[in-house]
């Protein structure tokens, strides 16, 4: 008879265990699904905030607001934590750029991140000097001393290649059989692309005549110095960074990114022997009272008496580059996470485990906000001496690849989390979310905590256009969001991150990885 009722009562607190998730899940699709403020999140991080280049007015306005708004969610801890010297802010303040002979034509064009203004107060007019060198002895014998206070212009490709495919598109069925189908030993890192020797021997001696040309003109002080990306068509520019973050070494000469179709025809009108006049007004400002870089940090208290001294972390990047508002790269994954942190404050469930989010800086530089913070906080992976709360974290979930919606997730290696994970997705294999792969990504702040043996994860994504259209780009603005892959990712990762927090252990681990030791690359 008792064996009877024991086994009674097993089944019933099972039942219950599992109608309590069951029940859980309900309530975050509802609310993820029904009533999403993620939209709102992205407008403020986009529209209203501006560019988040690190360190910048535009990052801080977006830091501060989020850090009042997680506050306002009923989140603790908010704060804007240090993690380290970054180098100095920057943002560009005017930029116009036309040509004016032989006929007048405005010009699309975005300052290079870190670099100088055109000199003076007024609008510069200059000839442009196209220069064709293929090696510094050539640039410096027949540059030298000739382009001073000139626009000028290094040669580039003749002519664009159209593209006959899709800017926009989703994984295939097909697509996402292949990655819930490798196996560990044959295991793909999603991103790597294979170069040939000739290919990456053409490509170093590119960027050592690159490097030349820094100092070249940085001597010869040129008034403005335009550049083109091979890869941006139609009005699209892919633009980064062309000075230095430490403070003192800025570059002391103006440099923009003009759209491909734009240089090409200023090029072909100079190499043709047509006089080609310019005008511009360049101004850019640095920032370095403060070099420190900083994350938005917030929790959710966790509930249970054993397990609220553990923590499930979520996080994404809330720095961007220049050339727009990041909306895709990655005020989207930001505004996800803070809709997922939302949804469990509203639902009014309680997290076993302390809930933590992070919002990166510095990640477009080289991860630098995660690494840092986890290196402050867990383990320096060069040396692998663990600090105490390194076995305090089950996991760390991260979005950072642009607007589509999650098809499922990336176990970086881990297999003993993928039956958890398949069986997690259950729920939502409707909202198009049931691939497990054991297949790596990288590039983003998962690999900061992956690198020190604690669990880091990143969700498959829908491309969308993403590497296409958007990605460091200044199509990358809030209009190329979609609001129902966002919302489907929201409240996905709200699922996830709560069932982390309720699970009796944490996340099984891989093994622990080597000091990797401070010669070579940390991550």
């Amino acid at each position: 008879m008792r064996k009877q009722l024991l086994f009674v009562l097993i089944c019933c607190l099972s039942g219950n265990f599992l109608f309590a998730q069951t029940d859980a899940v309900s309530k975050i699709r509802k609310e993820g699904l029904d009533n999403s403020k993620v939209m709102n999140f992205a407008f403020n991080l986009t529209d209203v905030s501006g560019p988040r280049l690190t360190n910048s007015p535009g990052f801080f306005r977006a830091a501060n607001w989020a850090k009042d708004e997680l506050t306002k969610m009923g989140l603790v801890n908010a704060s804007i934590e240090p993690w380290g010297d970054f180098g100095t802010g920057w943002e560009q303040t005017r930029c116009y750029i036309a040509m004016t002979a032989p006929y007048y034509t405005p010009m699309i064009a975005i300052p290079r991140a870190w670099t100088g203004s055109t000199p003076g107060k007024k609008i510069i007019s200059s000839d442009v000097i196209l220069i064709k060198a293929k090696d510094s002895a050539e640039l410096f014998q027949n540059y030298s001393g000739k382009i001073k206070d000139k626009i000028v212009m290094f040669y580039s490709m003749d002519t664009l290649r159209p593209s006959f495919t899709a800017d926009g598109g989703r994984f295939t069925e097909e697509e996402l059989t292949k990655m819930a189908n490798s196996k560990p030993d044959t295991a793909q890192r999603r991103g790597a692309r294979n170069i040939s020797p000739e290919a990456m021997a053409a490509r170093r001696q590119q960027q050592a005549l690159a490097r030349q040309m820094n100092g070249f003109y940085n001597m010869e002080k040129p008034a403005l110095v335009l550049s083109m990306n091979g890869r941006g068509n139609d009005g699209t520019l892919f633009v980064q960074n062309g000075g230095s973050v430490d403070k003192g070494s800025e570059n002391n000469y103006a440099w923009i990114m003009l759209s491909s179709d734009d240089y090409l025809r200023v090029q072909r009108l100079v190499a043709a022997g047509e006089k080609v006049e310019m005008e511009a007004d360049v101004k850019t400002k640095f920032y370095d009272k403060d070099i420190k870089g900083y994350n938005v940090i917030a929790e959710i208290p966790g509930t249970d008496p054993v397990l609220k001294d553990e923590i499930v972390m979520l996080g994404g990047h809330l720095d961007s580059w220049q050339g727009a508002t990041g909306a895709t790269d990655n005020a989207a994954g930001c505004a996800v996470m803070m809709e997922v942190v939302r949804i469990l404050k509203t639902t009014g469930l309680q997290p076993k485990r302390t809930i933590r989010i992070a919002l990166w800086s510095g990640e477009e530089q080289g991860l630098h906000g995660s690494r840092n913070y986890v290196k402050n906080h867990f383990a320096d992976p060069a040396d692998m001496v663990l600090k105490p709360d390194h076995a305090k974290i089950s996991a760390y979930y991260n979005l950072d690849n642009g607007t589509g919606k999650v098809r499922g997730i990336y176990l970086q290696g881990n297999a003993a989390a993928g039956p958890i994970f398949s069986k997690w997705l259950e729920p939502f294999n409707d909202l198009d979310a049931k691939t497990v792969t054991i297949d790596n990504t990288g590039g983003t702040d998962h690999q900061a905590f992956d690198a020190i043996g604690i669990p880091g994860f990143q969700f498959i994504q829908d491309e969308i256009e993403y590497n296409t259209r958007t990605h460091h780009t200044n199509m990358d603005t809030y209009d190329h969001l979609v609001p129902a892959d966002l919302k489907q990712a929201a409240t996905i990762i709200a699922a996830f991150v709560y069932n982390t927090a309720q699970l009796d252990q944490k996340i099984p681990r891989k093994e622990l990885p080597k000091a990797r030791g401070t010669g070579g690359r940390n991550f």
